[in-house]
């Protein structure tokens, strides 16, 4: 390369630059192979996974991708006269027992395969960081640390089921706010037999993911809005019934200090699953209908009202925003009462929204809920849908399995709260 540009030939930064990290990746390679070899002397037995003591048998070369290159060296194998099984206590020491993987090299595959497809995320590798793996060992390792993730979540949703959750030192918050929602996520076909579909005699084909957050507010603005707490907010997903994920939500509230907050809130649209989770698992929370999901029944009700006669529904859409905004509920639900369109459709929807309207009362006194400085709107799970849920797993193409689902959606989960590196540390202690 000197002599080229000596020569006057072009200098091809870029090239300079890739040759060169290869070079030092194979350098650092050529070190790191040489530190994780092990010494000539060895222990004569190790400890047995059957509670038996094993006996070395031999040395064995181990290949193993790492973040700086493939790298090769021996280790101890021991053999268990009992079980008749071999194992290497080097193997469990580093984390890389049945893998050919490094930690760090998993890691990357996590990171990357939660934020976009798993064949994105191996060029995003190779680019990146040098690494060549598949698309499936992409798939396969951040599946796996999705699912070790929602098994430990698992355990703690076990602990809550039974009582038996930690006391918790987390400081009092004056507001503290759960909002949850759903959205579909595109699922095989296998994952969808018996399902009616939205449309009536289609099938089905996705499922329900439920998403919930967590988050806290302390401070009212300038102009009397609520402010949410800055990085307060944390997330549970899963493609599960309402009654199991009712439990993980409650898990998290009361990870993050539900008991000692001043003021509880539980925010989402009209969806009956919602309130069912709210009554049963937090009582005494305020409960708010979002009120852009609200408008929006009024809005799409005027447009099946009103086809040709825009002066009449903005008419009607004033009327009825005005009792909705003043938390008029029951005038609101009289100008739904009073309707008597001919077409029975029309008849039966008009009917619905009455209803919807009239069992939500409660949930609708904004002015109320503005005057104590609350938010009135579920913006943050809504965004959440997106984010969380909707920009990795609901992209052209993408069908999933629900098990598959569940496990991008605990590792997105983990991440997007924040507790990633934990779990990381925690689960190098364990290893």
């Amino acid at each position: 390369m000197f002599a080229a540009q000596r020569q006057g030939h072009r200098f091809d930064l870029e090239a300079v630059e890739m040759a060169t990290r290869a070079s030092l990746h194979r350098a650092g390679a050529a070190v790191l192979s040489a530190l994780l070899g092990e010494c000539a002397s060895h222990s004569a037995r190790a400890d047995c996974g059957c509670g038996r003591a094993a006996r070395f048998h031999d040395t064995r070369p181990r290949r193993l991708l790492t973040v700086l290159g493939p790298v090769r060296f021996q280790r101890s194998y021991y053999l268990c006269p009992h079980c008749h099984g071999g194992h290497s206590p080097r193997d469990r020491e580093l984390d890389i027992e049945d893998t050919e993987y490094s930690p760090g090299v998993r890691r990357m595959m996590a990171v990357t395969g939660s934020e976009s497809s798993f064949d994105r995320s191996r060029e995003q590798l190779q680019l990146l960081a040098g690494i060549e793996v598949t698309a499936k060992a992409v798939e396969r390792h951040a599946e796996d640390i999705g699912a070790d993730i929602e098994a430990r979540e698992q355990e703690a949703i076990r602990r809550a089921k039974q009582l038996e959750l930690p006391a918790v030192c987390a400081p009092a918050v004056p507001v503290f706010y759960i909002e949850m929602d759903g959205t579909g996520v595109p699922v095989v076909k296998a994952e969808t037999e018996g399902r009616a579909g939205k449309i009536e005699g289609q099938p089905a084909h996705t499922r329900e993911g439920k998403l919930g957050c967590v988050f806290t507010q302390t401070l009212i603005g300038r102009e009397g809005r609520p402010v949410r707490d800055e990085d307060s907010t944390s997330y549970v997903a899963a493609i599960e019934p309402a009654e199991e994920f009712g439990l993980r939500l409650y898990t998290e509230a009361w990870r993050r200090g539900w008991r000692r907050a001043g003021k509880k809130v539980v925010i989402g649209d009209g969806a009956v699953w919602i309130w069912n989770l709210a009554d049963q698992h937090f009582p005494g929370a305020i409960q708010i209908v979002d009120l852009y999901h609200a408008r929006q029944h009024l809005w799409e009700l005027s447009a099946k009202l009103f086809t040709e006669d825009q002066k009449a529904r903005k008419r009607w859409m004033a009327r009825c925003l005005d009792r909705l905004e003043r938390g008029k509920i029951e005038g609101l639900v009289k100008i739904l009462r009073d309707l008597h369109p001919d077409a029975l459709e029309l008849a039966r929807i008009v009917a619905n929204e009455a209803e919807y309207f009239q069992r939500n009362a409660a949930r609708m006194r904004y002015p109320a809920f503005r005057a104590q400085g609350l938010f009135v709107g579920s913006g943050v799970v809504e965004a959440g849908c997106k984010e969380v849920i909707g920009s990795r797993l609901k992209r052209s193409g993408m069908f999933w399995t629900v098990r598959g689902a569940n496990a991008i959606l605990a590792l997105r989960c983990c991440r997007f709260s924040g507790r990633f590196e934990d779990y990381w540390e925690s689960r190098s202690g364990a290893a």
